[in-house]
């Protein structure tokens, strides 16, 4: 077995990906009430939420494309 074959199942990595994807939504979901601090603000708080939830968590352009999207009320 070669280093690249050492890989989760299709079923494990589906279940993490729809897990990363439920932790990312409730996270945004639960900053609903303060889109009027504005997408800066919120952008933080996203990052706050997330950062020790993910391993070697890096922000990438979805955090500010929710908090933006968060600040102008695009979020029910």
């Amino acid at each position: 077995m070669t280093e690249d074959q050492i890989v989760w199942n299709d079923q494990a990595r589906a279940k993490i990906l729809d897990d990363a994807d439920r932790v990312l939504r409730e996270a945004v979901l639960s900053l609903r009430d303060r889109r009027d601090e504005g997408s800066d603000a919120l952008y933080a708080a996203l990052i706050g939420l997330l950062e020790n939830r993910f391993i070697d968590f890096e922000p990438g352009p979805d955090i500010r494309k929710y908090a933006d999207a968060l600040a102008s009320g695009e979020i029910e």
